[in-house]
């Protein structure tokens, strides 16, 4: 393994808009088999794919050199060229780091620092659940398990010796409390589109705050009815959306669609003779709520855009913890180098064993054959305990002190 071969290739909330990262979202249904075709598209070793609502991160592991031409290759092998209109301008904005600063970057994005929310912890189980399945399809190699499970272990230890997740707080927590700001009545009507885990854990606020009218649509009926048991609700099929006549007041919406879900034509229909201001919150990326609606109608509008400025004053009361989580970084990425040569160590000796037993079987069998067959099977026994003891310290000590050489301080 060479450290200097891994690279990451990020989009995140700090460099472009969220709607410029939500074009690099993928469908589910077509997931594996891009990210398979994009590994051999472009020649790489090994490749993961990290997208949540405010980052879309590639990373990489190859001996190429990471410039302007393989990223223009690599974003025409991930999307038709039609589907990413304005390539070099998008290239403008992609954040690239190699090597130890790679490393480093992934231990903080683990560790929601380098999140919309710091100090949320839903990012650590993302990055773990986009690793495994990554692996799952075999697509990832020995580099990035290493780097994922440091970048997982220096995420839990900065959870545990800090309070950057004090209080904690999360996409969902500050829509819900900017949906507090609209003075909900306790009696309003919800329709809640998309029952993933962003959708039931904003239901679960709902639920808790003792809002009780809802109505789940899903693409996935069961999941619908799954999620509007546990509210006491009703469930739909989204197809049903379009012909829903009971009236809303707020809508909840977030699925993994990369077209609005909510057309003009359905919203108009949602509405019906209703002519109040409705609320909607929409966390989907891309957007599931068509933007033209809004010039069209009265409606108070939550997105991730705008949870921007919360975020932005989570960060502020967060600001000494993370000089603190700063310092742990410094000792992970430490540790990390340590680990990252132990590894190395342990891939290049992997071969000593089988050329120790090479040697041995050959000595046995062609070198002293004639002389060991003129032993006493007592002698031979002898012999083959003193071998077999020969054998596995020829095995352990040279990777002991290989080990020893590689991990000894250098001055």
């Amino acid at each position: 393994m060479n450290i200097d071969q891994l690279h990451i290739i990020a989009f995140t909330h700090k460099d472009v808009s969220l709607d410029e990262i939500s074009r690099f979202h993928l469908e589910e249904t077509k997931y594996d088999q891009l990210l398979q075709d994009l590994k051999e598209k472009t020649g790489i070793k090994e490749l993961m794919y990290l997208c949540t609502c405010n980052r879309v991160e590639f990373l990489i592991v190859s001996d190429k050199n990471i410039d302007g031409d393989f990223t223009k290759h690599f974003f025409r092998s991930f999307k038709a060229t039609s589907q990413l209109e304005n390539l070099d301008g998008i290239l403008k904005a992609v954040n690239i780091t190699s090597g130890e600063e790679a490393v480093r970057h992934l231990l903080k994005v683990a560790s929601s620092l380098e999140s919309l929310v710091v100090g949320e912890r839903e990012i650590i189980s993302q990055v773990r659940k986009a690793y495994e399945h990554c692996k799952s399809i075999g697509i990832t190699g020995e580099l990035i398990k290493l780097t994922v499970n440091h970048a997982i272990t220096t995420a839990k230890e900065i959870y545990t010796k800090t309070e950057i997740s004090r209080n904690p707080v999360s996409v969902v927590s500050l829509a819900y409390r900017q949906l507090k700001e609209f003075s909900i009545k306790p009696d309003a009507r919800f329709l809640i589109i998309g029952a993933g885990q962003t959708n039931v854990k904003m239901a679960n606020y709902l639920k808790k705050h003792h809002f009780g009218n809802m109505s789940v649509f899903n693409r996935t009926f069961e999941k619908a009815e799954k999620l509007a048991k546990q509210l006491n609700a009703k469930a739909f099929q989204l197809d049903e959306l379009a012909t829903y006549d009971k009236g809303f007041d707020v809508i909840i919406t977030c699925t993994g669609s990369t077209d609005p879900i909510i057309s003009p034509e359905i919203y108009k229909s949602l509405l019906g003779d209703d002519t109040s201001k409705k609320t909607i919150v929409d966390l989907a990326l891309p957007n599931d709520l068509d933007r033209s609606i809004l010039n069209d109608h009265s409606i108070n509008l939550i997105d991730i855009e705008t949870l921007k400025v919360l975020a932005e004053s989570n960060l502020l009361k967060r600001k000494e913890e993370l000089k603190k989580c700063e310092h742990i970084l410094d000792a992970k990425l430490v540790s990390f180098k340590m680990l990252f040569d132990e590894r190395n160590v342990e891939l290049v000796m992997q071969q000593v064993p089988h050329k120790v037993k090479e040697i041995k079987e050959k000595a046995l069998s062609e070198v002293f054959q004639k002389e060991i067959d003129a032993l006493d099977e007592n002698s031979k026994a002898v012999l083959d305990k003193v071998m077999d003891y020969m054998e596995k310290k020829y095995i352990s000590v040279p990777m002991k002190m290989a080990k020893e050489i590689m991990l000894k301080p250098k001055l």
